[in-house]
C-alpha cells in the first residue's frame, strides 16, 4: 500500500489542487486522507461519477488548475458521457487526472458483478483516446507516473487516467464507526419492513449492505429468496428495476430498499412515478448519511429533503423521515392504502454488522427463482 500522504503530496507538487469523485473501497485510504486533511472546497464527494467530471471541469474553467476525479471502475460508465462530450480535446479540452479503482482486475479474482468491468477497465480509456498508467506500490515509479500524468494533462489539455489495483490506495481496513444518531440499524429497519408487508411482496435491494442484510435475514428467518432482487452492481438503479416490476405486475406489492447515496446517484429516476400508475410500489430510502460500504465517507444524505423531493416527484409521502419501529409500521400502512406510489425515508445510524459473511450467491439461480415467481412458473 502506498503512503497516502506521500501520494497526496506528490499530486499537489505537480499542480493538482482540487479533488472530487465517488468513494471506492479500493481507494478508501486516499479518500479518507482527503476527507481528514483538506477542506470541503478543495474536496467534493459527488452524487455520481459524471457529476464529478462536470464539477472538475467547472473548477478548471474557473481557476485554470488541474483537478483529480476519483471513482471505482464500476462508475466509469457514468463518467464516459462528460469525458467524451465535454472534456475531450475536440470539445472543451479539459485537463484532469482520472483516478480509477480497479475492481475485477483479470487474474485477481472478484465477485461476478466486477468481472466484465475489470476486463474493460483499460479498454475504455483507450477507446476514448485517453492515455493511462497502472499504479504500483513503488514510490519511485509512482513519482515518475504522477509527474508524467500531470504534465501531459496540462500541456495537452486532456484527461489522463491512473488505474489503482487492489491494495495500492486502499486503507488497511474499512472503517466501521457505529453511532447513536438514530435508534435503528439498517438490518433492524429492513426486518421491520419484512414484518409489516404482505408475505408475497417483491423486494429490490440496493447495492452494498442492503443486499447482504436482506439475503441473510431471509436465511435466518427461513424464508424463500424467490421474492428478492439483489442489485449487487449498477448502483442507483434498484428503484428503477422495482418500478419496472411494479408496473408489469400491478397485483403484487413491490418495495425497493434504497440507500441515500444510491438514491442521489440517479435521483432523476424518482420523477418517473409522476406519469405512471404504480400504487403497488413503495420506495424506501435507508438513510445513514454515509458511503458506508466503501469506507464511511459522509454523504449529503442528512442534508437532503428526500421526502420533499419525493412529494414533488409524484409520490405519496408521510410528513417527514421516520426513525423508530412504530413510526415505520404506521407509515408503511398509510402509504400502502394511499392509491399512489409511496415513498418513505428511514433515518438509521451508521455501523456495519461484522457477523455477515460475504454474499456468495448464484446470480443465475436467484434471478431464475424471481422470474419463475413473477411469471407464475413452477420451479424447475
Amino acid at each position: 500500500m502506498l503512503n497516502q500522504e506521500f501520494f497526496y503530496q506528490e499530486l499537489t507538487k505537480n499542480g493538482v489542487t482540487f479533488f472530487t469523485g465517488v468513494p471506492d473501497s479500493y481507494l478508501n485510504g486516499f479518500c479518507n486522507y482527503l476527507q481528514e486533511h483538506i477542506s470541503d472546497k478543495e474536496h467534493i464527494i459527488a452524487a455520481n461519477e459524471g457529476n464529478a467530471v462536470g464539477i472538475a471541469a467547472g473548477h478548471y474553467f474557473a481557476n485554470g488548475s488541474l483537478p483529480l476525479v476519483y471513482m471505482q471502475n464500476s462508475g466509469m460508465g457514468n463518467a464516459v458521457n462528460p469525458l467524451a462530450s465535454l472534456a475531450d480535446r475536440n470539445v472543451y479540452s479539459v485537463p484532469m487526472i482520472w483516478l480509477i479503482g480497479w475492481r475485477g482486475q483479470p487474474g485477481t479474482g472478484d465477485w461476478a458483478q466486477h468481472q466484465l468491468q475489470g476486463e474493460i477497465t483499460t479498454k475504455l480509456p483507450e477507446i476514448m483516446n485517453i492515455e493511462y498508467r497502472v499504479l504500483s506500490n513503488d514510490e519511485t515509479e509512482v513519482t515518475q507516473i504522477l509527474e508524467w500524468a500531470c504534465t501531459k494533462a496540462m500541456s495537452d489539455r486532456c484527461p489522463v487516467a491512473l488505474i489503482a489495483p487492489k491494495g495500492v490506495l486502499a486503507g488497511e481496513k474499512k472503517a466501521n464507526t457505529p453511532d447513536t444518531s438514530y435508534p435503528m440499524s439498517r438490518e433492524e429497519a429492513i426486518e421491520t419492513i419484512l414484518d409489516c408487508m404482505p408475505s408475497d411482496t417483491i423486494y429490490s435491494a440496493t447495492t452494498g449492505r442492503a443486499t447482504r442484510e436482506l439475503y441473510f435475514l431471509r436465511e435466518r428467518r427461513k424464508e424463500s429468496h424467490r421474492f428478492d432482487f439483489l442489485n449487487v452492481g449498477s448502483m442507483g438503479h434498484a428503484s428503477s428495476v422495482a418500478l419496472g416490476i411494479a408496473v408489469s405486475k400491478p397485483e403484487r406489492p413491490v418495495v425497493t430498499l434504497d440507500g441515500d447515496c444510491a438514491c442521489m446517484m440517479h435521483m432523476g429516476a424518482m420523477t418517473m412515478v409522476s406519469k405512471l400508475e404504480a400504487p403497488n410500489f413503495l420506495h424506501i430510502v435507508l438513510n445513514n448519511g454515509a458511503h458506508e460500504s466503501v469506507g464511511g465517507q459522509p454523504s449529503a444524505g442528512f442534508a437532503v429533503d428526500f421526502t420533499g423531493i419525493a412529494k414533488a416527484s409524484g409520490y405519496a409521502t408521510v410528513d417527514s423521515a421516520v426513525t423508530t419501529k412504530d413510526e415505520i409500521i404506521a407509515a408503511v400502512n398509510a402509504l400502502r392504502t394511499s392509491g399512489k406510489a409511496g415513498f418513505l425515508e428511514i433515518r438509521i445510524h451508521k455501523g456495519l454488522s461484522g457477523k455477515l459473511p460475504p454474499l456468495d450467491i448464484s446470480h443465475e439461480g436467484l434471478i431464475t427463482e424471481l422470474m419463475n415467481e413473477l411469471q407464475g412458473k413452477e420451479c424447475e
